[in-house]
């Protein structure tokens, strides 16, 4: 399954969510103080794109925490939002139950993604 749904999700949404990953990285990055924040959504954007198969552990100390309230307020809803939408959305079908339950992983990952690993 992890292959194929991996396929599947990059045509019916995973394009999209990568590609928000990767436009919030960018505008992190073009500060200089927002380049770990950036690299780190560059990080997730791989997940975002191809998220079968893969898991995610939290974790994290005081520095994760600062970053997350951060990166909350400026990014991180917006993000959530969007992953949130399309998994209510492939959740409508039986079919897209497993790609709506990699959206709600994602969503979450949008709203904490510092100290968070993907194994």
């Amino acid at each position: 399954m992890g292959c194929l749904g991996n396929i599947i999700w990059f045509l019916c949404g995973g394009l999209w969510q990568g590609l928000c990953w990767t436009l919030a990285g960018i505008l992190w990055c073009i500060t200089i103080i927002g380049i770990p924040i950036g690299t780190q959504c560059f990080k997730f954007a791989s997940l975002a794109f191809f998220p079968f198969g893969k898991e995610i552990r939290y974790g994290g100390g005081a520095m994760s925490l600062l970053a997350n309230i951060l990166w909350l307020i400026l990014s991180g809803i917006p993000l959530a939002i969007s992953a949130t939408l399309n998994g209510i959305l492939f959740c409508c079908t039986i079919i897209g139950i497993p790609f709506g339950l990699q959206c709600f992983k994602i969503a979450k990952l949008a709203l904490m993604p510092f100290g968070a690993t993907v194994y």
